[in-house]
């Protein structure tokens, strides 16, 4: 194998700084839909209004983007669609699971769920991608698995809702992360399936009274922002992810749990010692692993290195993923 040179410096930054971004806006969303619920909408009708108005900024995306080649492209093959099928219902659930937690007094269960979540990107990025893990990550693993568990325990019952939003985030990531297709063209794609039960669920609640979106110009204003609320993160999501092991990118996911943490603390939910020390253990785990990230860069910066070959859990790159989602290229054997 012939050296290649490292990806740029500025790809590297951006997909980095996407990646804090979307983990920021994830962070502070359970204030959005905890609105909408004082507009007296429940979970089942933010996830329409979700469905609906994300498909209308998931088309501006892709019009942004020119990418309507890309679209067409996915109808197809009807193997991608299909794994953008899985990774709709994935989020789906995901979206659904997380609205009834922010908004029934759960939101620290929620914030488990999203530390749980980075443990299993790092374990799926060893096992499917062969995402090296150095003693920095080793440490940080142990310390932040430590400081689950103490969670778990703290809680007194099997977290169901925690390993419910861990699991399927994980799997919707994963398959993001494997399939050829581009950020905007695949978040389009799980929009517009997810469109059609979502208006007609709309139009369903609406038609017989149940509905909020005309109660009031705060209602109909807090609905319509599902729209970004949930594209915008989504889409910065699945842009760092192609360009990110998934093991940093699971990390990276600690700072959206600890904001919604500190949301639940704040508006009164049961925060005890156990609570509080599985808090230090995961905020030292994350120290350590960043450590450890400043230390491998700086090396990298003094002795100019090359990488032979792509660094595992780093994709194709975005222009030869183009070809594949329009068939002239084969899929690359991983």
């Amino acid at each position: 194998m012939s050296a290649s040179p490292a990806p740029p410096a500025s790809e590297a930054r951006a997909a980095l700084a996407a990646g804090v971004l979307c983990y920021l806006l994830w962070g502070f969303i359970p204030l959005v839909f905890q609105q909408m619920a004082h507009q007296g909408a429940d979970a089942w009708e933010i996830m329409g209004h979700r469905a609906l108005w994300g498909l209308v900024w998931a088309l501006i995306l892709v019009m942004l983007s020119r990418q309507w080649t890309q679209v067409m492209a996915v109808f197809r093959q009807p193997k991608v669609l299909g794994w953008l099928a899985l990774s709709a219902v994935l989020i789906a659930a995901n979206w659904t699971t997380y609205v009834m937690a922010v908004n029934n007094g759960r939101t620290l269960d929620a914030s488990l769920g999203y530390y749980l979540n980075p443990l299993l990107n790092m374990a799926a990025g060893a096992w499917l991608f062969r995402e090296r893990i150095d003693r920095f990550g080793v440490i940080a693993i142990v310390l932040a698995a430590v400081g689950v568990v103490l969670q778990a325990i703290a809680l007194g019952h099997m977290p169901w809702v925690s390993l419910l939003l861990a699991f399927s985030f994980a799997g919707y990531g994963i398959i993001r992360k494997r399939v050829s297709v581009d950020a905007q063209t695949g978040l389009f794609m799980e929009c517009l399936l997810l469109a059609l039960p979502g208006l007609a669920w709309v139009v369903f609640i609406e038609a017989t009274g149940q509905g909020h979106f005309t109660a009031s110009p705060a209602a109909t204003l807090w609905l319509l922002f599902a729209g970004p609320a949930t594209v915008i993160p989504l889409a910065l999501f699945a842009w760092a992810a192609r360009r990110m092991p998934l093991s940093s990118m699971g990390f990276l996911q600690f700072l959206a749990p600890t904001i919604v943490f500190f949301i639940g603390a704040m508006q009164g939910e049961a925060l005890g010692s156990l609570r509080i020390a599985s808090f230090a253990f995961i905020w030292v785990g994350a120290a350590v692993f960043a450590l450890g990230a400043v230390l491998k860069v700086r090396r990298a910066s003094d002795t100019a290195e090359t990488i032979v070959a792509p660094e595992p859990g780093l994709l194709d790159d975005p222009a030869e993923d183009r070809m594949d989602a329009l068939g002239e290229n084969p899929p690359p054997v991983r």
